[in-house]
């Protein structure tokens, strides 16, 4: 079996401790619902990532040396 989180191609994606998510919240004046939404079947997701916590996904840009997105995982 080949583990997609793995390919090269599959952007870094990171749980935040929820100090960090209230650190992000509050940059962005957000609510945790706000942000978008990843399913927790995602193959990229961590193996130890639950419904309500938070990810961080990082990319390869064109334009910036890498972008930054964060989503909540849902059911």
């Amino acid at each position: 079996m080949v583990d997609v989180s793995q390919h090269e191609l599959v952007p870094d994606h990171v749980l935040l401790e929820p100090e960090e998510v209230d650190e992000v919240l509050a940059e962005y004046d957000v609510k945790r619902t706000n942000l978008p939404k990843i399913k927790r079947t995602d193959p990229a997701l961590p193996d130890e990532a639950e419904v309500g916590d938070v990810v961080k996904i990082v990319r390869n840009s064109r334009t910036t040396e890498t972008a930054v997105v964060y989503r909540l995982v849902v059911s």
